[in-house]
């Protein structure tokens, strides 16, 4: 597993592009046949990617955690980011995903693994766990019952649809909160005014996106923010004194995870546009 240490952010502002590529982008998560996980001091959020082929890809990394097994602090959500479907076994129990199902793991489960229906055509499964402090049932949703919340316009290119997974009103959890934003075509701008949430850290997956295409994704304090451009399938680790926003050559979709201190999806510092430099 591959740890990122959290940053101050007034360090941050001596940072160049490449130190910031290094700290908070995180590349080259889904990789055939293998599980690869990334773990931010960050409110202690691993995000990972799987991609299982002809055997069971197993989710544990006993080195790194110091535990027993994966969940015995921890939950976990997973998304299926593929068209090909796959299934999650958790203690026995299978659980299929079609693309952009959603399934909750909570602490205690102590066998987890991915694989693939078809191992010629696998799954990609996105991965995103929090510490835990109860057990919560595991729970799948699929996509098809999410309740979509759409918002933004075309006039500012944000028109968009949010499906809220994991959440207050949701499939219940410790702290983790998870869900999925989609562009209608011809809209690129995310969250955009910006906002920060200084109680909670945020991760974006960002993918649905062709070789070519890609995300400016813009980060940093209000009044001195950076970017980074972003490719297909890759994670941006947001700190909580950041804003999270972006544009894109085209539209995508992305999922979002956060952690930390309250769960409250509406605890949000909005931004105003005079605010940002």
């Amino acid at each position: 597993m591959e740890i990122r240490y959290a940053t101050n952010p007034t360090d941050f502002k001596s940072y160049d592009g490449e130190r910031i590529r290094k700290d908070f982008l995180v590349e080259n998560l889904f990789t055939t046949g293998e599980i690869k996980l990334v773990y931010s001091h960050y409110d202690r959020l691993i995000t990972g990617g799987a991609v299982p082929t002809n055997k069971p890809l197993v989710l544990d990394d006993k080195e790194t955690l110091k535990t027993e097994y994966f969940l015995e602090r921890r939950e976990v959500g997973f998304i299926n980011i593929s068209d090909n479907v796959g299934k999650v076994i958790v203690d026995g129990e299978a659980y299929e995903l079609n693309k952009r199902d959603c399934l909750y793991v909570g602490k205690g489960n102590k066998e987890v693994s991915v694989e693939s229906v078809d191992a010629a055509n696998p799954a990609k499964f996105y991965i995103v766990s929090a510490l835990a402090h109860t057990n919560y049932p595991t729970k799948k949703l699929p996509i098809a019952d999410a309740v979509p919340t759409h918002l933004g316009s075309d006039e500012g290119s944000n028109k968009r649809t949010i499906y809220k997974y994991i959440h207050e009103d949701g499939i219940q959890s410790c702290q983790l909160m998870m869900g999925m934003t989609l562009l209608a075509p011809n809209n690129m701008w995310n969250t955009m005014p910006p906002h920060v949430h200084d109680r909670r850290m945020e991760a974006y997956l960002y993918f649905d996106m062709d070789e070519e295409s890609r995300v400016f994704h813009f980060m940093g304090q209000p009044d001195d923010t950076r970017h980074m451009v972003v490719k297909n399938e890759q994670v941006i680790l947001s700190p909580p004194w950041s804003i999270h926003s972006g544009v894109g050559t085209n539209n995508y979709t992305f999922i979002w995870a956060m952690a930390g201190e309250n769960y409250t999806f509406t605890d949000m510092g909005h931004v105003t546009m005079a605010d940002l430099k």
